[in-house]
């Protein structure tokens, strides 16, 4: 039965990886939160103006604390510009409150219908066509940020060899389901991002922050290029890496707002995490089986080979620790980290679950995937099937 030892040890040898990548990423500018160690360190360039664009759709628990806390930073000069596809968004009367708490800011809002497959990427598009400055930084209109973070996200761009600046996330959760999610991010995700980085594939941006020069959109075709993909973080990255430029974390890391979503919620969230990195990434997707340590560990620990499952196991937990609490800065991990085990499995069902189907359930509408990453416009489908039937 020692056979049944190998997936342990496959595991266990990828959690050693992970522990190495969170030992040396602060090395790599990878650690520490806006205002501490080098994010609040003022560099010698000045800080570029900055464009920000922030796609919303629907108000999220959090939202006004979230779009406070970009308005708060102390930066000389840049922009906040929200775009909603509905003119009756209920978010927007959070940002109209905030224009009216912060009148020395630049905070417009942009109206903008759109027929993109992506329309988070169709109403970035018009954001884009609004921007003032060369500098542009993306994120989810969920994120909260710490003082410091805009001088942190953009001083890497310095460099010219430097296409996109990306940071880490950690996440606030409010329910048993949301508990879960967020230490999955914080242990499981988070390592694979940190050995990702470690083995040199560099080649992708997370969508809690994105920062790259307009010149660089405009290389790669503009949001235009990317409208009708699901992953279009990934795809950003990814062509923008192809130009010939790295991709770099910065010194930060900023938090999402899980809410108190339900089970339900919870599972489709992660299916379409898992579907989208699926047809994305189809090889890394299928590899990351061997991550499943619990899983790995226990099937060790049944068929006898206890050092294989301990190990597995093991290193899973201090992995795990190490940098939802010394990375990421995440004090629930350590509250929550007897939960691991279990999210894991879950994790598992999601995995298998990620493996079959083409649907994915994304705010309040349901797409269909095709094996390159791109959504199915199916009313213009629709259309086409009536003009055949004619």
């Amino acid at each position: 039965m020692i056979w049944l030892a190998i997936p342990a040890v496959l595991a266990a040898a990828y959690y050693c990886l992970a522990i190495l990548a969170a030992a040396t990423w602060r090395g790599t500018a990878g650690q520490g939160t806006a205002g501490q160690g080098t994010a609040g360190q003022g560099t010698a360039g000045a800080a570029p103006p900055l464009s920000v664009l922030k796609p919303v759709h629907g108000r999220d628990p959090r939202f006004y604390a979230a779009i406070r806390s970009h308005a708060m930073q102390e930066y000389a000069e840049f922009e906040l510009l929200f775009g909603v596809s509905n003119p009756e968004d209920p978010a927007l009367g959070d940002i109209r409150q905030l224009q009216r708490e912060f009148p020395e800011r630049r905070i417009e809002i942009v109206i903008a219908p759109t027929e993109a497959p992506n329309r988070k990427v169709g109403v970035m598009l018009e954001l884009a066509k609004r921007a003032r400055y060369e500098v542009l930084l993306v994120n989810d209109s969920d994120i909260v940020v710490e003082p410091g973070y805009f001088r942190a996200v953009t001083a890497p761009l310095e460099d010219a060899s430097i296409g996109m600046v990306t940071c880490l996330y950690r996440a606030a959760a409010d329910s048993w389901a949301a508990r879960f999610e967020a230490l999955g991010i914080a242990t499981e995700f988070a390592p694979s991002v940190l050995v990702a980085r470690l083995l040199n594939v560099a080649e992708f941006a997370l969508g809690s922050t994105m920062v790259f020069r307009a010149a660089a959109l405009k290389q790669i075709g503009g949001f235009e290029a990317i409208a009708n993909y699901v992953a279009d973080d990934y795809q950003l990255g990814k062509r923008i890496s192809e130009l010939g430029s790295r991709i770099v974390f910065a010194p930060v890391v900023v938090e999402t707002d899980l809410g108190g979503e339900s089970w339900g919620s919870t599972w489709r969230h992660q299916l379409r995490w898992s579907r989208t990195i699926r047809v994305s990434r189809a090889s890394g997707y299928y590899g990351y089986v061997v991550t499943h340590a619990t899983l790995w560990g226990i099937v060790a620990l049944a068929a006898g080979q206890w050092w294989a499952g301990a190990a597995a196991l093991g290193l899973r937990m201090i992995a795990g620790v190490w940098v939802g609490t010394g990375i990421l800065h995440d004090r629930k991990t350590l509250r929550d980290c007897w939960l691991i085990p279990l999210r894991d499995l879950f994790g598992f069902a999601v995995w298998v679950g990620g493996l079959f189907g083409d649907k994915v359930e994304w705010r309040d509408r349901t797409l269909t995937l095709r094996p390159d990453g791109r959504i199915v416009d199916q009313s213009r489908d629709a259309d086409r099937a009536r003009v055949r039937d004619r």
